[in-house]
C-alpha cells in the first residue's frame, strides 16, 4: 500500500460538570439532556452511518469519566426520557400557537422540531437501548473511533496543590475508563490543554507562599499509568501567539484579558517545530518512559473557533441564543455575527445543506493542502489533528454533526488522506525526538488566567486546604479495614474530586453560570469538611451520632460516582521526583 500524503484525526472533547442531583434549570441536569440529545447522539448518528456504509472516522473521542458516570445513571436514563417528552410537547404547544397566529413557516419549524425531537426518542430507545456509552463501546470495537479518557473529574492539573492529588485524578480517570469501555486506555486529554513541567513549584497565591516543593511534570502521571498521548496546543510546541478558543464566545472573557494582556509576554516562535508531526515529551531527568504529543492545528482549529469568521457563524445556521419559551425551542437563524436578538430572521432549512457541502469541500481542500505543503518540505507524511469541544457539535452549531459527516466521508473519498485515531497516528509516526514543553494551556495567551485570577482565585484556596486534609487523612488511615472508615474516606475523596473541577473557575470568569459555580465549590468544600471531620472522630470513636451516618447516606446518594476510588491514590506518590544532586 503506498505511503499516504499524511493523515488526519477530529480530536472531540466530551465533558460536562457533575450536575445529577445539583439543579435541573437553566443550571443542572438540562445541561446533560441537551448535550445527549443535541450532540451525543447525532454524533453517534454519525459514526454508525459511516459504519453503516464501509467506512470508518478516524476520530479519537475523548469521555470525561464524571461524564461517563453520569451518561451510565440511572437516573439520567430516567430523566432524558422525560426531558425528550418535554421537547416533543414544547412543538406540538409551539404548532398550535403559530397556527392561530396564521405563522405557516414557524408553524412547519414547530413541526419539525416535534419529528426531530420523536426521532431522537426512538434511537435512544431502540437504537441504543438508552446506553450512550455502549453505542460509543460498539464503535470502537468495530474500530470505527478511538475513545480516550481524562482526568477524574476534569480537575485543572497545572494548578492543583499537591503531587498526590493529580496522581488520584489520573488513577481514577484509568480507573473510570476501564470500568466502562473494558480496555486500558492508550491516550488522555489535559483537562483545557493544562501542563506542567517539572519543577520546583510554590502556591500561586500571595498569601500562601511556601518554600519551593519539586513537583512532577504532567507527563510523569500518564506515563506511570500505561497511557501513549496527550494533546497540546501549538503554542506550547512553537511559542508565538496562543489563539485561545473560548475567549471569542464569551464577553467576560474579552474583558478579563484586557487585564492581564498587558502582563503576557509572548514566547518567541520556534521554527525548527512542527504540529503537523509528533513529538515525545519528558521533563524528568530519570530514564521514566516519554509519553507522545500531538499538536492542535492552528489553521483548521480557526475554521470552526474564530467567532469573526468560522463556520458555525455562518448567517443561515440555527442561532443558539435565540429561544422561544416556555418550550425553549429556537427557531431563527444567526443572520450575521452582530445581530442582536430581536434583528434575527426565521431559520430556512432548506438553505443549510449548500453551506454545510461548500463548508466541508473548503476543509477538506484545507487539509489537503496543509499535508501537500508538509509532504514537499519534508519529504514525509505529515499529521493535522483538529481538537474541538464535541459539545460545540449539534450543542453549540446544530449543523456540526452533520458538516462533521460531510467531512470524513470526502476524506475517506480522498485516498491519499488516512483518517487516523490517535494510537494509529502514534504507531506510523513512531517518533524517536524527545523534547520538554513549558507550562501552558489552550486559553487566551496560553496560560492559566482564566482558571486563576481575581475573581475566582478564593476557590483555589478551599482547594488547597481541602488537597491537605485528603492527604493527611489518607496517610493515617488508607490502611485501616474497617470499612465505615473507609466509605467515610472514599466519600471525601469524591468530594474532593468534585470540588477539583476546572469547570467552576471557568464558569466564575465567564460569567455564563456564576452563581451556579460558585455555589457548588461552596457546597462540595462544605461536604468535605464535614466528611473529614466525621472520618477523624470515627478514626478516634469508632462511632459517629446517627445525623452523621444520615449525611454520609445523603452525599453518596447525591453523589454516586466513582464505585472504585481508593484512598490511597493520597497516601504516597508512587515514584517521587529526585531532588538534583
Amino acid at each position: 500500500m503506498p505511503e499516504p500524503l499524511g493523515y488526519f484525526t477530529f480530536v472531540l472533547h466530551s465533558h460536562l460538570p457533575y450536575v445529577i442531583g445539583h439543579g435541573r434549570w437553566p443550571h443542572g441536569m438540562d445541561w446533560l439532556n441537551e448535550a445527549a440529545a443535541e450532540s451525543y447522539i447525532p454524533l453517534l448518528r454519525v459514526f454508525n452511518r459511516l459504519a453503516a456504509e464501509g467506512l470508518t472516522s478516524g476520530v479519537t473521542l475523548g469521555i470525561t469519566p464524571i461524564l461517563a458516570e453520569m451518561l451510565a445513571a440511572d437516573v439520567f436514563k430516567r430523566e432524558f426520557n422525560d426531558y425528550l417528552e418535554n421537547k416533543i410537547q414544547a412543538a406540538r404547544d409551539d404548532a398550535v400557537t403559530f397556527e392561530k397566529l396564521g405563522d405557516k413557516h414557524f408553524t412547519s419549524l414547530a413541526r419539525m422540531w416535534e419529528e426531530h425531537h420523536r426521532e431522537l426518542q426512538r434511537v435512544y430507545r431502540e437504537d441504543f437501548n438508552e446506553d450512550l456509552l455502549g453505542g460509543f463501546r460498539k464503535l470502537m470495537d468495530q474500530g470505527i473511533l478511538e475513545v480516550i479518557t481524562c482526568a477524574a473529574t476534569h480537575g485543572y492539573l497545572p494548578l492543583l496543590g499537591r503531587d498526590t492529588c493529580v496522581q488520584a485524578q489520573v488513577k481514577q480517570g484509568v480507573a473510570a475508563y476501564k470500568r466502562h469501555f473494558g480496555r486500558d486506555p492508550k491516550g488522555f486529554w489535559l483537562p483545557e490543554c493544562a501542563y506542567r513541567p517539572r519543577y520546583p513549584w510554590v502556591p500561586p497565591l500571595a498569601d500562601l507562599a511556601t518554600e519551593p516543593v519539586l513537583r512532577k511534570g504532567v507527563e510523569e502521571f500518564l506515563s506511570e499509568n500505561g497511557l501513549d498521548y496527550f494533546f497540546i496546543d501549538s503554542h506550547l510546541l512553537k511559542g508565538g501567539k496562543a489563539i485561545g478558543v473560548y475567549k471569542d464566545r464569551f464577553e467576560a472573557l474579552e474583558r478579563l484579558w484586557e487585564r492581564f494582556a498587558s502582563q503576557f509576554q509572548e514566547r518567541p516562535e520556534e521554527q525548527d517545530k512542527s504540529p503537523y508531526q509528533v513529538y515525545l515529551v519528558s521533563s524528568a531527568p530519570e530514564s521514566k518512559r516519554p509519553v507522545a504529543a500531538f499538536t492542535r492545528d492552528p489553521k483548521t482549529g480557526l475554521q470552526v473557533w474564530s467567532g469573526e469568521w468560522g463556520y458555525p457563524g455562518d448567517g443561515n445556521y440555527l442561532d443558539f441564543h435565540k429561544k422561544r419559551y416556555p418550550g425553549g425551542l429556537r427557531y431563527w437563524q444567526v443572520t450575521s455575527a452582530k445581530a442582536d436578538l430581536a434583528d434575527k430572521s426565521p431559520y430556512h432549512p432548506e438553505w443549510i445543506s449548500a453551506r454545510i457541502n461548500e463548508q466541508a469541500d473548503h476543509f477538506v481542500s484545507l487539509i489537503v493542502s496543509i499535508l501537500t505543503e508538509f509532504r514537499e518540505q519534508n519529504d514525509r507524511p505529515g499529521m493535522v489533528v483538529a481538537p474541538y469541544d464535541t459539545e460545540l457539535l449539534g450543542h453549540w452549531w446544530f449543523e456540526g454533526p452533520e458538516w462533521v459527516y460531510q467531512v470524513l466521508s470526502r476524506l475517506q473519498a480522498h485516498t491519499q488522506v488516512s483518517l487516523s485515531p490517535g494510537s494509529q497516528l502514534l504507531k506510523e509516526a513512531a517518533p524517536r525526538h524527545v523534547i520538554q514543553l513549558p507550562e501552558g494551556s489552550w486559553g487566551e495567551g496560553g496560560y492559566h488566567w482564566i482558571w486563576l485570577n481575581e475573581d475566582n482565585d478564593w476557590t483555589w484556596r478551599h482547594i488547597y486546604k481541602a488537597e491537605k486534609e485528603m492527604e493527611e487523612l489518607a496517610q493515617l488511615y488508607a490502611e485501616d479495614l474497617d470499612p465505615r472508615l473507609q466509605d467515610l474516606l472514599k466519600q471525601c475523596g469524591r468530594s474532593l474530586f468534585l470540588l477539583e473541577s476546572s469547570d467552576w473557575q471557568f464558569l466564575i470568569s465567564t460569567f455564563s453560570a456564576r452563581d451556579y459555580a460558585e455555589l457548588r465549590v461552596v457546597v462540595h468544600h462544605d461536604d468535605f469538611k464535614r466528611l473529614a471531620a466525621m472520618a477523624r472522630r470515627y478514626a478516634a470513636e469508632r462511632d459517629l451520632a446517627p445525623e452523621d451516618w444520615n449525611f454520609l447516606a445523603f452525599c453518596r446518594e447525591r453523589d454516586d460516582i466513582f464505585p472504585d476510588i481508593d484512598p490511597k491514590w493520597w497516601a504516597k506518590l508512587q515514584y517521587p521526583p529526585v531532588e538534583p544532586e
